[in-house]
């Protein structure tokens, strides 16, 4: 190919100048991808471990061979199969949780507590006070949000429902454990840990925000396609901030629990 003898100084300029902008875009790209799939990934883990644990685990217990041909299955029965579904739900928190845990341990080392801001090495950058009115005054908020959300998306939110009977006192409080305590805790450690971390990376703390939220709620897309997550985006968008603004995890497990438990409390009141 022949140069170019009419270019100029400032035409190579500019063509390096797009192709740097081009580079970085494309890096920019690749690193939104790779979060997304460690999201991904660590759900996925999760999910696959605790239908393994609870199906293999469940079927011993019952005295039920685990191999055995879905068409000999003995009928399990609802109040059995609700169990299963509740120890699927437990189980998949606590294998998320410790799945984050362990690869952070084991790739920061001692720095673990650090990337995942469960240390107490840097300052709180909120003031006990405003922390306190942010943990009380939310749910009320975070409550109206949701059911504005459902009345605008005709998901009649709310709308009869009731813990099913079939359910034990012993489920009920497992069922409730694992909504206000289990649940919380490991999508904080995944979100507002390990992907925050790892957003900061290579964003800044708004977009890094941004990123998280839109992960977290797009993560809980159910039957309701986006009602759901529009309904959970204030919610991560403030857990997001809680994050940069206190450099802590505890403050942003505490909201995501309480509001939970405020929105729980609104569902089944009588």
């Amino acid at each position: 190919m022949k140069p170019d003898h009419g270019a100029t100084p400032s035409d190579h300029a500019a063509l390096a100048g797009r192709g740097r902008t081009w580079g970085a875009a494309a890096r920019l790209v690749l690193r939104l991808a790779a979060l997304i799939g460690m999201v991904l990934l660590y759900l996925a883990a999760a999910s696959l471990m605790s239908l393994a644990v609870v199906r293999v685990g469940a079927d011993l217990l019952d005295g039920i061979d685990p191999f055995l041909d879905p068409a000999r299955r003995p009928y399990l029965g609802a109040s059995e199969l609700a169990r299963r579904e509740l120890a699927v739900d437990v189980m998949r928190q606590v294998f998320l949780a410790a799945l984050v845990l362990a690869v952070a341990l084991r790739r920061d080392g001692a720095g673990w507590r650090r990337r995942l801001a469960l240390d107490r090495g840097r300052p709180n950058g909120l003031r006990p006070r405003t922390l306190l009115l942010i943990l009380l005054g939310w749910p009320v908020l975070h409550i109206a949000w949701v059911t504005a959300t459902a009345d605008a998306f005709g998901a009649a939110f709310g709308a009869g429902v009731r813990l099913s009977p079939m359910l034990s006192p012993g489920s009920v409080a497992a069922w409730l454990t694992y909504v206000v305590v289990l649940a919380p805790a490991a999508e904080e450690v995944l979100m507002r840990g390990e992907a925050f971390a790892a957003a900061r990376g290579f964003l800044p703390p708004a977009a890094a925000i941004l990123a998280t939220a839109a992960l977290f709620a797009l993560a809980h897309v159910s039957a309701w396609g986006l009602a759901r997550p529009v309904s959970l985006a204030p919610l991560a968008l403030m857990l997001g901030w809680l994050r940069w603004r206190t450099g802590r995890l505890w403050p942003c497990i505490a909201l995501h629990g309480w509001s939970n438990l405020a929105l729980v409390a609104y569902v089944l009141w009588p």
